[in-house]
């Protein structure tokens, strides 16, 4: 019988500069050393079975990531956040491991939006920017481009204010939508603030899941 354990951590230091791929594999590393029994993908060239909730951008922190990971066979949740502990390089730090419903929804799927800090060195008074995020909060669209293609920022920005102010420092925190094919994303939301080109440093907070069903 299958197992899928859910794990939330946090990623810190000089893995938030590893590619969504390269943490992946440190994953997949860490609990083949940890001795877990994991479910391995069919085919030619068979895989653990992983599913991470959402990319994390290179050079993002993060508060609360979320991963699956599916078992061949039964092991205590408690045991397997103990044996990976072991395994797992710095910057990788595991808060919660649970047990959940092989059968429940893919991460992917539930994930509707993420919340964001971003902290921006800046001339710029606070004042003003709070002006600048006021405008932003009204405005009806605002058309960005993104890869050649056009496309309105204003719907994927759920909610933006000024979090902090320090010398020479402003502390934003932003909820942008988080779905496929129309993810907002934090350093368009500095640009479209006139903020793009000042020295930030962007955290992810938490992901926003939609409610699981209720069966």
């Amino acid at each position: 019988m299958k197992q899928r354990l859910r794990i939330t951590y946090s990623v810190n230091g000089p893995l938030r500069y590893a590619s969504h791929l390269e943490r992946t594999r440190v994953w997949m590393r860490a609990a083949r050393r940890a001795g877990l029994p994991l479910s391995y993908s069919g085919g030619f060239n068979p895989r653990p079975r992983i599913q991470v909730a959402a990319a994390l951008p290179v050079g993002f922190a993060a508060d609360e990531e979320i991963l699956d990971l599916w078992m061949a066979r039964p092991v205590g949740p408690t045991e397997a956040r103990a044996a990976l502990a072991e395994t797992l390089p710095e910057g990788l730090t595991i808060l919660r491991l649970e047990e959940i419903d092989p059968a429940a929804p893919s991460l992917p799927t539930r994930v509707r939006a993420a919340e964001y800090t971003a902290t921006v060195e800046t001339t710029v008074a606070t004042q003003e920017v709070r002006r600048r995020v006021e405008a932003l909060l009204g405005a009806e669209s605002l058309p960005r481009q993104r890869r050649g293609r056009t496309y309105d920022l204003r719907p994927l920005v759920e909610g933006l204010w000024v979090e902090a102010e320090r010398p020479g420092e402003v502390v934003l925190g932003m909820v942008l939508t988080a779905r496929e094919g129309a993810t907002g994303r934090p350093e368009e939301v500095l640009d479209a603030l006139g903020l793009g080109e000042d020295f930030f440093r962007v955290r992810r907070r938490r992901l926003l899941l939609e409610p699981a069903a209720k069966g």
